[in-house]
């Protein structure tokens, strides 16, 4: 990842509209902002939350608030609380997240 002609500037993400995604099971709701070709986004998982697809898009993510759950498709699943992150390459390896008591996510991808 590069990060270039993008000034600087701040954020309010309070004045972000979240846009609802829902999962095979509860919501995802994304404030999303796009600055070049990368998209950073705040989201939160409603609890019971799971994806409907595994994704092979490559992130760095950070848990904010509550507990995530990411399986990886061979079958490991790892567990993130408050104040810890993942990280993943494009095309890496698949994964999907899931949520019993809901997540409060920063992502970029």
């Amino acid at each position: 990842m590069e990060l270039t002609g993008i000034p600087f500037g701040t954020t309010d993400w309070s004045t972000i509209e979240p846009v609802p995604h829902p999962g095979e099971t509860g919501t995802a709701y994304w404030r999303t902002c796009q600055f070049g070709g990368i998209r950073v986004r705040l989201v939160e998982y409603s609890p019971g939350y799971l994806a409907d697809h595994w994704c092979r898009k490559g992130h760095i993510l950070l848990c904010l608030e509550g507990q995530l759950d990411t399986e990886l498709e061979d079958g490991r699943v790892f567990t993130l609380t408050a104040g810890m992150s993942y990280q993943v390459a494009d095309q890496a390896e698949a994964h999907r997240s899931s949520t019993v008591s809901g997540a409060k996510l920063f992502i970029v991808d």
